[in-house]
């Protein structure tokens, strides 16, 4: 663990240190998310199906009204409001860490009015993410694809693979969407947790989260790939693995808030 790097922004005593972390803090994080859920495994994986179903809901919805197309878009800017939906893992996991009651019944009960104003506010943020990135996502398919639909799964999955159109959606999809999950990434990595853990307001929360990220940005950009290798493999088959994977990750999300800011 390196040094403390304290920073300002107009209002010193709200802003907590910065650490420095490395590859080592992300593995220890993992591990103890690992252990919450282990020991906390009822209740927690009740929350985590929050994911896996909402993720058939959409594959439903999609399919239904035939705008395969938006399938992956959906399916990966879904994660982007993670943070937010993942606030009573963070509070289970500080309840735990501070030897109190973990009960189901606590993952939410213990947040206060000024805390879920501000948590509020970040879940509106991360909403105007997750609608920019489905915008930017239909028209890069528009650009590409002009207005028509696909007419067969199969046919749409064949052409994505084997054309040039398709190769590009695939690889300009992708550098969106990176885009979009690092913008995420940094806003809202330590800001959530934080509203959870003390009493900060919204935008004192944000700032502390992208002095996070520029203190530790690739460490955090680790991270990152990290969460998204294991959101693909907790996808398949159907997002069933969503509801081990998503607690676990909120979980491990708590505990490298915990090794970046200081207490």
């Amino acid at each position: 663990m390196a040094t403390l790097q304290t920073f300002t922004h107009g209002r010193d005593a709200t802003h907590p240190a910065i650490r420095e972390i490395g590859l080592a803090d992300l593995k220890t994080s993992l591990r103890h998310g690992l252990d919450d859920f282990l020991a906390m495994p009822s209740h927690v994986f009740f929350l985590g199906l929050i994911y896996p179903l909402a993720g058939v809901f959409l594959a439903g919805l999609t399919f239904g009204n035939n705008v395969l197309p938006m399938l992956f878009p959906l399916a990966a800017g879904f994660a982007l409001i993670g943070p937010f939906a993942a606030v009573g893992l963070y509070e289970l996991s500080r309840r735990r860490a501070a030897g109190l009651a973990t009960d189901g019944r606590r993952a939410f009960t213990s947040l206060g009015r000024h805390s879920a104003f501000a948590l509020g506010i970040l879940g509106l943020v991360l909403a105007v993410i997750f609608v920019a990135w489905l915008i930017a996502a239909q028209g890069l398919y528009w650009a590409l694809y002009g207005a028509a639909q696909p007419d067969t799964v199969l046919g749409f999955v064949a052409d994505i693979l084997t054309t040039p159109r398709g190769w590009a959606l695939i690889v300009l999809g992708n550098l969106v969407g990176f885009a979009f999950s690092v913008l995420v990434l940094a806003v809202s990595l330590v800001s959530v947790p934080m509203v959870v853990d003390r009493r900060v307001d919204a935008l004192t929360a944000v700032e502390t989260s992208l002095a996070a990220f520029r203190r530790n940005p690739r460490t955090l950009v680790a991270w990152g790939f990290v969460v998204a290798g294991l959101l693909v493999m907790g996808s398949l088959p159907l997002f069933i693995g969503l509801a081990v994977v998503m607690p676990i990750l909120g979980h491990a999300t708590w505990h490298l808030y915990r090794r970046l800011v200081a207490a």
